[in-house]
C-alpha cells in the first residue's frame, strides 16, 4: 500500500481489500473527474476524492470500449492553496509507473524543483500523454509527510530581518545571471558559499545548528520529489479524517520564499504546531500545473 496514506488518515489501510472499499468510495462518489480520449478507443480516467478539505486520493486508470474500468495506480494527495511559482515547467514520464513529475528551475532553492504532478490528465494532447515543456507554468505545490517534528523558531530584529531580505535578493540575482553564463556571477556564488562554510564550521562549535541554518530544502532518498525541509510555520489547523478519527495537521510553510501547504498525521508528528515555529521533517512534493501558454515537445 502506498506509505503516504497515513499522511490524510489512512494509516489502518494495510491489504488490498482494505482498500477496496475506499476505492469503490472515490469512483462513486468523486469530487473530481476528468476524462480524455486515447488510441484503441481507451479512455483515460483520473478521479479524486476529497474526504478532508484539501485532502483525498486520486486514483488514475483506463475505460475500455465496453466501459469498463482498469486501475493504473492510485496516490494520495494534498491540493496546494498557492501559487507558489510561475516557470517553465519540464514533464517527464516516471519510469516505476504511469505517473508523471514536473521539474523547474526555482532561484529560490538553488536547485531543480522536482515534484509528482497531480493533474496528469491535463497533459493529454492528441490522444496521448506527451513530455515536453511548459512555458509560464502557474505551480501550486503542496506536500505530504510521514516523519516530522516541530523546533523553535529563530526571533530576529526588523534590522536583521531587513538584512536577510536583501541578502536573498541578492543571491537570486546572482544564481540568475550564474545560469546565463555570467562568470563574476559564478565566482561570487563560489566565494559565498565557502565563507557561509567557514561561518557555519566556526559557529558550530559553541551554537546549536538550529540556530545558525533557519531554512533549507535538500533532496532526500532515491525518489526525485522527496526532501528534507525546515520551514518556518505561517499557520495551522487541525482537522479529523471522519472515516478512521484520526487527527491530521494542515500547516501553511514557507521555506527559502516557497509557500505551500503541507498534511501529517499528528500522530507522525513530534510537537505541537506553532506560528513562527518551524517543521523539520522528509516529506513527498506534489504540484498541480495550470497553464495558458503553449507546449515544446521533447
Amino acid at each position: 500500500m502506498h506509505s503516504y496514506l497515513r499522511a490524510i488518515g489512512f494509516s489502518n489501510i494495510k491489504s488490498r481489500s482494505d482498500f477496496e472499499k475506499i476505492l469503490g468510495i472515490i469512483m462513486e462518489q468523486p469530487t473530481e473527474k476528468n476524462k480524455a480520449d486515447m488510441a484503441n478507443k481507451v479512455a483515460l480516467c483520473e478521479m479524486k476524492k476529497d474526504f478532508l478539505k484539501n485532502m483525498g486520493i486520486g486514483i488514475v486508470g483506463e475505460y475500455d470500449e465496453k466501459g469498463f474500468f482498469y486501475l493504473g495506480h492510485y496516490f494520495p494527495y494534498c491540493r496546494g492553496k498557492y501559487i507558489t511559482a510561475i516557470e517553465d515547467v519540464s514533464i517527464n514520464k516516471r519510469v516505476d509507473t504511469d505517473a508523471y513529475t514536473g521539474m523547474c528551475d526555482d532561484v529560490r532553492v538553488g536547485v531543480s524543483l522536482i515534484f509528482y504532478l497531480q493533474n496528469m490528465v491535463s497533459f493529454i494532447k492528441n490522444g496521448k500523454l506527451i513530455e515536453g515543456i511548459i512555458q509560464e507554468g502557474q505551480i501550486s505545490l503542496s506536500a505530504l509527510s510521514i516523519e516530522g517534528r516541530i523546533i523553535l523558531g529563530l526571533e530576529q530584529s526588523e534590522i536583521q530581518l531587513r538584512h536577510t531580505k536583501e541578502e536573498n535578493a541578492q543571491r537570486k540575482r546572482l544564481i540568475a545571471e550564474a545560469r546565463q553564463g555570467n562568470q563574476e556571477a559564478i565566482d561570487s556564488l563560489t566565494i559565498e558559499d565557502i565563507d557561509t562554510y567557514a561561518m557555519v564550521s566556526r559557529r558550530v562549535r559553541t551554537e546549536d545548528i538550529y540556530s545558525i541554518v533557519e531554512n533549507t530544502f535538500i533532496p532526500y532518498g532515491s525518489e526525485s520529489d522527496n526532501y528534507t525541509i525546515i520551514a518556518n510555520i505561517l499557520s495551522y489547523k487541525e482537522y479529523e479524517n471522519p472515516f478512521t478519527n484520526e487527527k491530521i495537521y494542515e500547516m501553511d510553510l514557507s521555506c527559502n520564499d516557497l509557500i505551500f501547504n503541507l498534511c501529517i498525521n499528528k500522530k507522525d508528528l513530534y510537537g505541537v504546531p506553532m506560528v513562527g515555529a518551524r517543521f523539520k521533517g522528509n516529506i513527498w512534493m506534489q504540484g498541480r500545473v495550470n497553464y495558458s501558454a503553449s507546449y515544446t515537445t521533447v
